[in-house]
């Protein structure tokens, strides 16, 4: 009897909580082991991994501090010596504290490029050394506000604008071997801090008059990783933002 080969491993950033918790359970309903990152989010990730178990796919939980390129390497060291073979990346993790740049700190900018932009890349370049010579694939997440002219989150703005020159960028250097799209959601969950009036005045200015769902990023996020004639690409799941 053929021993079964084990499943191949997606690696989500940003995995516990939100957005990448739900691509995380999208890839492990399509037969994908789950190389689960968090920071400091502990329990979150274990109630995600708890998720994943009962779909009847592994998961290997990955802590690390992704401002610490130290860490970054350590992280995809344990990677290296898991009996999974990686496929892909999803680069989900971000913040968006409020950045205007007329108060900005130093260290303020530093912290939010390091997160969402310069992780992105290292954690890229890593992956791609596990991945090839066989073919793969990497999915940045952006904004489909990077158009836009956010004075309040300016940092986040800029560096969300960026992650898509990366993205085309990365899908020039890894051709033909590795594909590199983006998925930029528009308005999908509220900030934790939010008034619900506010969130709302704000759908109710998009062309479609409704929030996407995290599942509508998920299912674009797979979509991208199968298909295999798209790279380069920034696709905007935004009900329409774009547009105004």
């Amino acid at each position: 009897m053929n021993k079964k080969e084990p499943p191949q491993m997606v690696l989500i950033t940003g995995a516990a909580h939100r957005i990448g918790r739900i691509i995380a359970l999208a890839f492990a309903r399509n037969g994908f082991a789950i190389g689960l990152h968090h920071h400091t989010s502990v329990d979150a990730a274990k109630q995600t991994a708890i998720e994943i178990d009962k779909i009847g796919m592994p998961s290997v939980l990955l802590q690390g501090d992704l401002r610490d390129p130290n860490q970054i390497d350590h992280l995809f060291q344990d990677l290296s010596l898991l009996p999974y073979q990686l496929t892909g990346i999803v680069n989900s993790a971000a913040i968006m504290p409020v950045s205007r740049l007329d108060e900005m700190s130093v260290d303020l900018w530093d912290e939010i490029f390091a997160i969402n932009l310069r992780a992105a890349w290292l954690c890229s370049q890593k992956a791609a050394r596990l991945i090839l010579p066989r073919n793969g694939w990497i999915i940045n997440i952006s904004d489909a506000g990077t158009s836009k002219t956010w004075k309040e989150h300016a940092g986040y703005n800029l560096s969300k604008a960026a992650l898509q020159t990366l993205t085309r960028l990365l899908a020039r250097t890894y051709a033909p071997k590795i594909r590199v799209n983006a998925v930029a959601p528009g308005l999908i969950l509220p900030p934790p801090d939010m008034a619900d009036e506010d969130w709302q005045n704000l759908v109710n200015r998009l062309p479609l008059c409704k929030p996407g769902e995290p599942e509508d990023i998920a299912q674009t996020v797979l979509f991208l990783a199968s298909n295999s004639t798209i790279t380069g690409q920034i696709i905007a799941i935004d009900a329409g933002y774009q547009l105004l």
